[in-house]
């Protein structure tokens, strides 16, 4: 099994260098998903086979708000809250944060969009190394690459109503990138979360929605979904439950 999810993941790869490709050649007719440019919407619309839909529930924070630079605001009761695009910088910016305080943090609790890949697993890194627990509370997002940061929890909390979201990931910044830096930045992305979700006990049906979902577009996890693929380590509490 775990063979052919490699071999599957490897054919995925390469789909995704061809989309890579066609997204860098017209990224004026479809500009990928990043949340730090007003252009791109903060929160793409669900993934389906007809026209566009809305996400299951509207997030609480403004764009403006999720368009900033991620930024921590440390709560009672050991909670960082972690808000904001994950822009270049912000694994650094974080790392200071938790030199400072990480002795009072408990728990990170996340409220992005998403954005740098490389950030994403730098947090994610620290987080489990620090043995801290995430958490995405009632009308939180996280999305794109935030769910990367989620993983590294060693207790992970989806609160009723949180918004929960994958799909492909780029690098956005680059303007035409050769076929060979396409094919080769697809390839390293995809072994590199793909090893990532794996090293922090995530499911493989996790990145494979991801991998099959356009960037302009999300794959909202449903609450059984993010258990099934262990995303979650309790159960999401329903709305009349958290009432």
């Amino acid at each position: 099994m775990r063979g052919a999810f490699f071999a599957l993941l490897a054919a995925s790869g390469a789909f995704l260098f061809i989309d890579l490709r066609e997204m860098s050649l017209a990224r004026a007719a479809l500009p990928g998903h990043d949340p730090m440019t007003t252009d791109a919407p903060v929160l793409p619309p669900a993934l389906t086979e007809g026209g566009r839909q809305a996400p299951p529930v509207e997030p609480e924070s403004s764009p403006e708000v999720l368009r900033q630079p991620m930024r921590f605001e440390l709560l009672p009761g050991g909670q960082l809250r972690a808000e904001g695009s994950i822009d270049p910088g912000a694994a650094g910016r974080f790392t200071e944060e938790i030199a400072a305080r990480g002795e009072y943090v408990k728990t990170v609790s996340l409220n992005s969009p998403g954005g740098s890949v490389d950030d994403a697993l730098a947090m994610a890194k620290l987080i489990r190394e620090k043995g801290l627990n995430t958490k995405v509370a009632t009308k939180a997002l996280c999305a794109s690459s935030c769910p990367l940061v989620f993983s590294g929890g060693v207790a992970r909390e989806a609160e009723a109503d949180a918004i929960v979201g994958v799909h492909q990931v780029f690098n956005a910044g680059q303007e035409k990138p050769s076929a060979e830096q396409a094919m080769s930045g697809a390839q390293s992305t995809t072994a590199r979360i793909a090893r990532h979700l794996d090293e922090m006990g995530i499911g493989n049906g996790l990145w494979i929605h991801a991998l099959e979902t356009p960037p302009d577009r999300l794959y909202y996890l449903t609450p059984e979904e993010m258990v099934e693929f262990k995303l979650i380590t309790a159960p999401v509490a329903t709305a009349q439950q958290a009432d």
